[in-house]
């Protein structure tokens, strides 16, 4: 722990990270994007899902392949699929308390748009915290793990790799930061997709609890 001393830029990944992927946000997203597909090939629901799960995994998010092989509009798609219901989610007081004591840069760096990542911080009270939020649009529209968002990353904050931790819910997407020289955190689930790669040396710590590990860190950076 006494490693994160150093450290001064905490980066996040938003879905499945921030809140807990057990609140199930991310399934309606899922269902919204099956629907837009559904739409806009005129295919059923059951190819629509097909299709989206195929461009997920050959292109790591599903608006990458609708953007390569149909040519949509990348703004409507993330419009569409974003408008969801997030009502029943509750604050978090104990995550806003150690992300608020964390010092340095704080940035949330997701696949998904700005405007969901406001929704979704806003509702569990931790917006206010972060100094960025880096988006799929700031990437130009190329996802993680690729590596150019995260090198437009380092270069938009001016930021040193070797001095930043990333914190992901998506194993895979922690290779490119940890090549970099950052420090990284994967958050512990059962997803297939999420947790391939998860043994992997470039994972330097593992955790089930946010809060708690960020308390863990506090207490020793205050010690």
């Amino acid at each position: 722990m006494k490693i994160f001393k150093s450290i001064k830029c905490w980066i996040f990944d938003l879905d499945n990270t921030l809140y807990s992927g057990d609140t199930k946000v991310f399934d309606q997203v899922d269902k919204k994007m099956s629907k837009y597909i559904s739409n806009k090939l005129n295919v059923s629901i059951e190819e629509a899902k097909k299709i989206q799960k195929n461009y997920f995994y050959e292109y790591n998010t599903t608006l990458n392949g609708m953007i390569k092989n149909h040519k949509i509009d990348p703004d409507e798609f993330l419009e569409f699929v974003h408008d969801i219901d997030i009502d029943f989610l509750q604050k978090d007081p104990d995550l806003a308390k150690e992300i608020e004591k964390l010092e340095g840069k704080k940035i949330i760096f997701t696949n998904g748009s700005r405007k969901h990542a406001l929704n979704i911080t806003k509702r569990i009270g931790i917006d206010q915290y972060f100094d960025d939020i880096f988006d799929i649009v700031n990437a130009n529209f190329i996802p993680k793990p690729a590596m150019e968002p995260y090198k437009k990353l380092v270069e938009k904050h001016k930021i040193d790799p070797k001095l930043c931790v990333l914190v992901e819910d998506i194993a895979r997407n922690l290779k490119p930061a940890y090549e970099m020289g950052m420090k990284t955190i994967w958050i512990e689930n059962n997803e297939p997709w999420a947790k391939k790669f998860s043994d992997s040396d470039f994972i330097n710590y593992k955790t089930n609890n946010l809060s708690e590990f960020l308390k863990k860190i506090n207490l020793v950076k205050a010690a």
